[in-house]
Formats: structure tokens, C-alpha cells, sequence
């Protein structure tokens, strides 16, 4: 397995477990540099981060807490905010305190600048790649895609149906795949929709005359657009009280894939309190340069190109 994954993918694994658990393996990590990963039980007043090692105590000093700690760009809740959670971090020394207990410094800014050298610097637009929810924002989700370094998904990337916060796709903490949308300055902002699928493979699941459930994403004088998918709607006749973000039951009448339409007949609605799910993927790893959603031969052409 891959060392540079999003923080709390090693934690488990039996060979960090091993190494957290023997002051020999811990030594010799510390030769090679290993990445490994552990639960930040406590951040002290002076904000160093002290860290639940199994065998001995860990303890990550401020400065060594995250990259940009030292020259500022990077405030201290990226600190703070890991009490309670798993962090990456290399063994730089192990030592002893003043009370003659074994205690190993660690630091976290290390296990980022080598994720940053060595995987997330070598990313290209395209690249498919695992990621973690870290929080969600109006305009966006931010996601830790190696080691505890964060990156950007805009919310109109998220998925074909538009949606007004990320909360109705994700939650903190939830690991999906992202691929990676630009690249600038040394900043990746992710992209997901493209690994969503595209409008033939969603609409393959439904068939006219079914009736299924759908979330009401808008409602317009000519109908209600109803999401089947995150990355598939159709539009609605309209009908009196209904209301954005309610839950409905539709009748499909018909599919009509050369002008990418499915339209529809709402049965009934009902409100509806969002409980996001890891998302379907079509599409999980590798690299993608270009991804169509739109069915061959429709006038509407709608297009990623990486």
C-alpha cells in the first residue's frame, strides 16, 4: 500500500500497528524515513501535538506540525484541529525525558513535504485519486489528498446535478476518488463529476414506465427538474406544492437519449433530510484526458477535457 494516502488510511494496516508497538521497528522507521500514522490524543497549551504511539509517547512540536507552520502561511487549528484524529508523521528522534521515560519525536510537516515531493508534486490533470472529506464550505469541499494536504473541489465539480451545498454530497470524514482538475502555483483543485458517469451509463438504470425516487433539485413556471442521480435529472410537469430539495416519487415517461431529456411525472413529495452516501463510481482509478458526458450524436455537447 501506497504511504502517501489520506491521513487515517494507514492507521489500521498490521504493518503500522507493528512498527507503533516495538521500539526496534520504530528505529529503524525512523532510518528509512517511513511514514506512519497514529491518533493525536492531546495539543498542549504551547500547541505541540502529542500523540498516542502505543508503546511509548509521541510528541509532534509545533513548528513540525504542518507545512507553512513555520513561515506562517499556515495557521495553528491545522494543528489544533487534529485532537482526536489520525495523523501522518515521520520519527525523527527518539529520546528521553526528564523523568527517564522513552519519547519519540515526530514530525508531521516532514510526512507532508515528503508526500508533496514524491507523489503530490508528480500529479497531472486527470489523475485519479483517493481523497478524505476534511470540511465542507458554500462554495466548495475541501478534501486531504495525501498526509493531511488539502485540496479544493469546487461545488459546481461535484456533479452534474447542481446542488446548493456540498453537505448534500458528502461528510466529513467520508474517503472518495477525485480527479485532479488543474494544476497552478503548486495548487490542485479536484474534480468529481467525471467519475460519476456519463448521462447513457446513468440512464441505462431507469427505463420508461418505472417509477422511482428522486430528490426536486428546482422548481421553474415550465416544471421541476428531479435528480435520479447525482449526475442524472430529468424534468417534471409541473405540480402545485412542490418544493426544491423535497423527495419525490416520478414516473418516467419517456427516455429520449439524442436530446438527452427524461421526462417525467411526479407522483407524490415528501420532505427529505440528506444522508450523503459513498458515491457510485464508474470510473476509479488511473488517468482520464477527456470525459463526454453527453450521448454521441446530441446536439448539446457537454465535455471535459483535461
Amino acid at each position: 500500500m501506497s504511504e502517501y494516502l489520506p491521513e487515517g488510511k494507514l492507521i489500521s494496516t498490521k504493518e503500522n500497528i507493528n512498527i507503533l508497538h516495538s521500539h526496534q521497528l520504530l528505529s529503524e522507521a525512523m532510518r528509512d524515513e517511513r511514514i506512519l500514522e497514529s491518533k493525536a490524543c492531546l495539543c498542549d497549551a504551547q500547541h505541540n501535538l502529542i500523540v498516542d504511539l502505543g508503546s511509548i509517547k509521541g510528541i509532534i512540536p509545533r513548528e513540525a506540525g504542518a507545512l507553512g507552520i513555520r513561515n506562517g502561511s499556515v495557521r495553528d487549528i491545522a494543528i489544533i484541529s487534529r485532537v482526536n484524529r489520525p495523523v501522518s508523521f515521520i520519527v525523527t528522534d527518539l529520546t528521553v525525558d526528564d523523568n527517564g521515560n522513552q519519547v519519540a519525536v515526530l514530525s508531521r510537516e516532514a510526512a507532508q513535504r515528503k508526500c508533496m515531493e514524491n507523489y503530490i508534486s508528480k500529479l497531472r490533470c486527470g489523475d485519479i485519486i483517493d481523497a478524505k472529506i476534511t470540511h465542507l464550505e458554500n462554495f466548495g469541499a475541501f478534501a486531504d489528498i495525501g498526509c493531511g494536504i488539502v485540496a479544493l473541489m469546487p461545488i459546481d465539480s461535484i456533479s452534474v446535478s447542481r446542488i446548493e451545498h456540498p453537505k448534500e454530497r458528502f461528510t466529513v470524514g467520508m474517503d472518495i476518488k477525485a480527479v485532479i482538475k488543474s494544476v497552478e502555483n503548486g495548487r490542485i483543485s479536484l474534480s468529481h463529476k467525471e467519475l460519476l458517469g456519463t448521462w447513457c451509463e446513468n440512464a441505462r438504470n431507469f427505463s420508461a414506465g418505472e417509477t422511482v425516487s428522486g430528490i426536486v433539485r428546482s422548481v421553474e413556471n415550465y416544471g421541476s427538474f428531479v435528480e435520479l442521480a447525482p449526475n442524472l435529472a430529468g424534468l417534471a410537469e409541473s405540480k402545485d406544492g412542490v418544493k426544491a430539495g423535497q423527495q419525490a416519487s416520478v414516473y418516467i415517461k419517456s427516455i429520449i437519449p439524442e436530446k438527452m431529456k427524461i421526462k417525467l411525472i411526479i407522483i407524490d413529495t415528501f420532505d427529505y433530510k440528506y444522508n450523503p452516501q459513498i458515491p457510485d463510481y464508474f470510473c476509479k482509478s488511473g488517468h482520464i484526458d477527456r470525459f463526454l458526458y453527453s450521448p454521441e450524436g446530441c446536439s448539446k455537447r457537454v465535455e471535459t477535457v483535461f
